[in-house]
């Protein structure tokens, strides 16, 4: 579905117009599905997978052309997950819409009670630019399984993404059934408005908070899985090379683009620099030496310039507060690039320790207590995701008791 991109053009009152009438159309819908069968619900997501799969190619061209993104990565990090979640959705449907028996209340003795699940009804999923089919189809899924109508509000900074979603979308629903409207914050805003039974959003914590006093509104329930800063430890007992690589993965894939990447790395003092020895080793291996690293068909870009220009800006910052570059530091922002970049001597005060990082710089830092660390971790906002390399059973139960993470 087009739509215009700024309410200052001409065709933006249109555009709003339509996004009403197709709300409209889901609502009558949504009363209709609310008696839709097992078999009815199975089909569409059966549809949805293999329309998926008939776009894989256009899905991996997509992802080079927003992000210049190796096809190995998109079909791990965008397509699978898709197919994995309708598989579990095509498996467990039966017992998910089964009324589940429980114990009625004292209140009550003598009677049987039991658990009815039913669908929300008009569902709007606003989906990240960061894993754009993943994060828009993925949920699509669920609302899907559970007998709902949809609406799709896909990032407006990852146009090819949000195009072949469009294309999987129509050739498989109708748009009183399931529907996409691309645009910037004005589309956003437009569909915000609508009274939706329920808003699945994925994305910043600011946004989240936009997202969660829009829905208040019209007493919406909400799922968010919001951003965030996810510290990583690593204890004096750890496999260092292990850890190394794991960890490395999971920053750089997508360059460092991933709500739950490791966002900096506690290393305890003793083992720091054996530690960061093996990573520059995994960096190398992964992407080739110093200048080669630009050339790596293994390493995605920056989303576009100005994400490019604000991770710039927390790496100068942090360097020009005395941070040191282990291993990195290259940047061209005409193409988006940034190395893979190690700082080492990070004050507390530099903006990188306190703004989410979004991108492929990785700060360590050295610690001598756990429990410093742990007081560091509970001074902040609760992390989104929170890892521990250790062989110490005493060291992996206190970080689990006395820190709190998740979405």
């Amino acid at each position: 579905m087009n739509t215009l991109m700024s309410p200052a053009d001409t065709g933006f009152d249109q555009t709003i117009r339509e996004i009403q009438r197709v709300f409209n159309a889901q609502a009558a819908t949504a009363l209709r599905l609310r008696q839709s069968s097992k078999a009815e619900r199975l089909l569409k997501i059966k549809k949805l997978k293999s329309a998926l799969l008939a776009h894989k190619d256009e899905v991996i061209a997509a992802g080079f052309a927003d992000f210049g993104k190796p096809a190995a990565e998109v079909e791990l990090t965008e397509i699978l997950p898709v197919i994995a979640e309708a598989n579990d959705a095509i498996r467990k449907l039966g017992g998910w819409m089964k009324p589940k028996k429980v114990w009625p209340s004292r209140m009550m003795v003598g009677t049987s009670a039991y658990t009815q699940y039913e669908p929300k009804g008009k569902v709007l999923i606003v989906a990240p630019w960061n894993y754009p089919v993943n994060l828009s189809l993925g949920p699509l899924v669920s609302a899907l399984a559970a007998g709902n109508t949809v609406i799709i509000k896909p990032s407006e900074m990852t146009p090819h993404a949000s195009a072949v979603i469009g294309k999987i979308i129509r050739s498989v629903f109708g748009e009183d059934e399931v529907a996409l409207f691309e645009g910037d914050a004005p589309i956003a805003q437009a569909l915000l408005d609508l009274p939706f039974d329920h808003i699945f959003f994925t994305g910043s914590p600011a946004v989240g908070k936009i997202v969660m006093a829009a829905a208040a509104r019209h007493l919406t329930s909400v799922t968010l899985e919001l951003g965030g800063k996810s510290p990583t430890i690593v204890d004096e007992t750890a496999d260092l090379q292990a850890a190394a690589q794991n960890i490395l993965w999971a920053k750089f894939t997508n360059n460092g683009q991933t709500c739950i990447a490791p966002d900096h790395i506690y290393v305890h003092a003793s083992v720091k620099e054996a530690f960061l020895g093996h990573c520059v080793t995994a960096l190398e291996g992964a992407y080739g030496k110093g200048a080669q690293q630009i050339d790596s068909t293994s390493l995605a870009r920056i989303v576009n310039q100005r994400h490019t220009a604000r991770v710039k800006k927390l790496l100068d910052d942090a360097t020009a507060r005395g941070a040191r570059i282990v291993t990195g530091g290259v940047i061209d922002e005409v193409q988006r690039y940034i190395a893979p970049t190690l700082l080492d001597g990070i004050p507390d005060d530099a903006k990188i320790m306190s703004e989410e990082i979004f991108g492929p710089l990785l700060p360590i830092i050295s610690y001598e207590q756990l429990d410093s660390v742990i007081a560091r971790i509970n001074a902040e906002p609760k992390p989104l995701a929170l890892y521990v390399w250790s062989r110490k059973q005493e060291n992996i139960a206190k970080v689990m008791q006395q820190t709190t993470s998740g979405g």
